[in-house]
């Protein structure tokens, strides 16, 4: 029988909570994210080392003895959330969450003791818009090498490891220096996208590709959504912040009662998605219901994450349509996430066969 989950945060969470967004605060500003966002190096290298060495954060979900943080999703959770309210540049999301869960399945020590000591960035080389338990693209084994060129890949620019499932069914390890990575064009521009082609690549074998790819993407959906839970939570406040400093007829645009409803209506919609992420969160912790409770926050989290985007941008009027104001970082995030670790529909329909509830 499954006890009822407890979704506040701890106090140790809220700690760590300060302690992320403080660190983001000095180096995730939004003047210098759209300022690397136009540079040749779209990640930011310094945010990363801060959070991953500094802060220990990359080993937050591996165990203490390979020296890791020995933590749960609860926490790579809060993580999240200010990685989404920041707009943050880093591979947290990539590495920390879903190459080290395909890691933790294969029970690869090695590799996991190089992420958790911040000396490596792993990627899982599949495209970003994979779902869990979806077809995925897996490259050619022959003669011990492996060929082929797969896209869409995040994380893989800023990544010394690469994941790559091969077509005999295993999961191999590939240097990163043995491959060709080409950055390709992408709406998110805080998470670039490349293509990796191999040819004649050596990898080492981790193990079952397809278990691995399973847990690691259903992470990657479940702590996604507390990524889109911070963005959401800044774009509403930001925007109730512009709405009372903004006037119009000699009185606060933000007493308008058309717009007080809109705002209120939002409000509403956010707390629903903070209950459906922490509750993600939490079922990766326990492992309670992890695969209808992950299918409810992604059915209900992009949507959310888009219209929180969508109105930040019409309510704060010309300016929000300016370059300058970060408020177009977070639109893109929002949209690119929505189609990452699958969308809602795809999501929704995973759910209607989790409780079978399928269509007539």
């Amino acid at each position: 029988m499954s006890t009822q989950p407890d979704l506040l945060y701890s106090e140790e969470e809220e700690a760590l909570r300060a302690a992320v967004r403080d660190l983001l605060a000095d180096h995730c500003d939004a003047p210098g994210v759209i300022a690397r966002t136009e540079s040749d190096a779209p990640h930011d290298i310094a945010a990363w080392k801060a959070l991953a060495g500094t802060m220990g954060l990359a080993g937050l979900l591996i165990p203490e003895e390979l020296g890791g943080q020995g933590a749960t999703h609860r926490e790579a959770a809060v993580v999240l959330e200010e990685l989404g309210r920041a707009v943050a540049p880093v591979p947290y999301l990539t590495s920390a969450v879903v190459a080290t869960e395909a890691l933790l399945e294969c029970g690869d020590d090695e590799l996991l003791g190089r992420l958790a000591s911040a000396t490596t960035v792993a990627a899982l080389a599949l495209s970003l818009n994979t779902a869990a338990g979806g077809a995925y693209k897996a490259v050619r084994l022959e003669g011990g090498a492996l060929h082929g060129e797969l896209t869409g890949i995040a994380g893989a620019v800023a990544a010394d490891v690469l994941l790559v499932p091969a077509d005999d069914g295993g999961l191999y390890a590939v240097d990163a220096d043995a491959v060709t990575i080409t950055p390709r064009p992408s709406l998110d521009l805080t998470r670039p996208v490349a293509t990796v082609t191999l040819d004649g690549t050596p990898g080492r074998l981790l193990g079952d590709a397809e278990p691995a790819v399973r847990r690691a993407l259903r992470a990657g959906a479940g702590l996604l959504a507390s990524e889109q839970l911070g963005l959401a939570e800044w774009m509403l406040t930001e925007t109730v912040r512009h709405l009372k400093e903004r006037r119009q007829f000699n009185r606060p645009v933000g007493g308008f009662q058309a717009l007080k409803h809109r705002l209120a209506q939002l409000w509403l919609e956010v707390v629903n998605l903070r209950a459906a992420a922490r509750a993600a969160a939490d079922a990766l912790a326990t492992g309670e219901d992890t695969d209808v409770t992950v299918a409810v926050a992604q059915s209900y989290a992009a949507p959310v994450a888009v219209r929180a985007a969508e109105e930040a941008l019409q309510l704060h009027g010309g300016i929000g349509m300016t370059w300058e104001h970060p408020v177009h970082l977070y639109l893109k995030r929002a949209k690119a996430d929505s189609l990452a670790y699958g969308t809602a529909g795809t999501h929704r329909e995973a759910l209607a066969e989790l409780v079978d509830l399928r269509a007539p």
